[in-house]
């Protein structure tokens, strides 16, 4: 289909308008009974290959020990902090973009998985590969 084709168009923001109503829905509505609420979430992308599905979440300036990750299955949780380098804890803010403190994404897979193959976060991109169940 080309650009112009307005069945393309349509679906594809459709599509945005789900990805953005899923963001605020996680924003607004947390589940009870946690002790700090995320003060963000960030933007994930979701492939599958034969064997495996990839997530794929931006987490600009986060360390890598502060990233938790956890799998059921039929969903992903990814969580963590991102904190103000040491360097600048003394500085005064004039503008802050970046998301800063906790964060928490929960992805419904789609196809069941039996396990976290493989993680690695680079150019603040973390990578998480999921094993599809046999």
């Amino acid at each position: 289909m080309s650009a112009k084709d307005p069945d393309s168009w349509m679906w594809e923001r459709a599509r945005a308008l789900l990805d953005q109503a899923d963001r605020m829905h996680l924003q607004v509505f947390q589940r009870s009974g946690r002790r700090r609420r995320p003060a963000w979430v960030p933007p994930a992308d979701v492939f599958e290959t034969a064997r495996e599905v990839w997530i794929v979440v931006a987490l600009p300036g986060v360390a890598e020990a502060r990233v938790e990750i956890a799998a059921d299955g039929a969903r992903v949780s990814i969580s963590g902090e991102r904190r103000v380098a040491a360097s600048f804890r003394a500085a005064s803010v004039k503008r802050m973009e970046i998301p800063l403190g906790r964060f928490e994404r929960a992805l419904e897979l789609p196809v069941p998985c039996s396990a976290i193959a493989r993680e690695r976060l680079s150019a603040g991109l973390l990578f998480v590969a999921l094993r599809k169940r046999a």
